[in-house]
């Protein structure tokens, strides 16, 4: 007798209970609005420092830029600058260096749905696995990681080579907020979650989130919103009230969601995402 292809509904139901999602309408999925943004007026004319359209070609850092024009190695439209500060229009002017036209490197925006077992690195002496890898045929350019995601912790991570992109948004002043799914071996206190919301003390200093909720009333299953950059920010609190962290997985990250992205793959940013990245200042 041919076996049924009906699906077992307890075996639907064990898979949920291993992935429990973060209700839409949670306090923890409400929307981030960067604060309205300055705007120089060199920016908003189209024009760029020539230091930071040297270091976009590829060319050196900013600050090896500005030893390069010093030295009288670059032109622009056929005149040696040596002076530091000099801008240029980069749809227009043509810069030289080394009797070379330079071309601006393309911005990328890579997403990344993280797996456990990567690290968070450009190279590993011990040669483990690197979140490199994954994203090795993303493009031609070389692009970098925004931050850092421990090497057990999954979820989103974003690569770039804008480098004035990635300053702001590891910059501890900005405070975007990430989204996190915490799994803990214990079962959390409402009391301690109202701890992690207030402040606990660690030897950062005093860290809050600004949210914290269980996800589907699951003590173990625990949603945590917070705007702090810091390493291992999340399993230190969860820690230092004596819980074991047992998986975490960002699943927001500056407005941006793993929507239609699996475990292990990337996708590129919408222009409108991009846009929405440049107005965190």
């Amino acid at each position: 007798m041919a076996s049924s292809s009906k699906p077992n509904p307890r075996s639907k139901n064990q898979a949920a209970k291993r992935k429990p999602a973060i209700a839409k309408d949670s306090k923890l999925n409400k929307p981030f609005t960067p604060k309205k943004s300055y705007v120089s007026k060199t920016e908003q004319a189209g024009l760029i420092r020539l230091n930071r359209f040297l270091s976009n070609a590829g060319i050196a850092s900013r600050r090896e830029a500005d030893k390069l024009i010093e030295l009288g190695l670059v032109s622009i439209n056929g005149k040696v600058v040596t002076e530091l500060g000099a801008k240029i229009d980069p749809r227009v002017d043509v810069v030289k260096y080394d009797d070379r036209v330079l071309r601006p490197e393309a911005l990328r925006y890579v997403l990344l749905n993280k797996p456990k077992d990567y690290l968070t690195t450009t190279e590993d002496p011990m040669e483990r696995k690197t979140v490199m890898t994954l994203v090795l045929e993303a493009c031609r350019e070389r692009i970098y990681p925004v931050g850092r995601l421990d090497r057990n912790t999954t979820g989103l991570l974003l690569f770039t080579n804008d480098g004035e992109m990635a300053k702001r948004l590891t910059s501890p002043k900005h405070g975007f907020p990430k989204l996190y799914h915490v799994e803990t071996v214990e079962k959390v206190k409402s009391t301690d979650l109202q701890k992690i919301r207030e402040g606990v003390k660690l030897e950062e200093g005093y860290i809050n989130a600004e949210e914290a909720e269980f996800v589907n009333d699951d003590p173990r299953q625990i949603g945590v919103r917070i705007h702090k950059e810091k390493n291992q920010i999340v399993k230190k609190m969860f820690e230092h009230l004596g819980y074991t962290v047992k998986k975490i997985d960002r699943v927001m990250y500056a407005g941006l969601t793993k929507k239609d992205l699996a475990r292990g793959r990337y996708r590129h940013l919408t222009e409108k995402e991009v846009s929405f990245l440049k107005m965190i200042r």
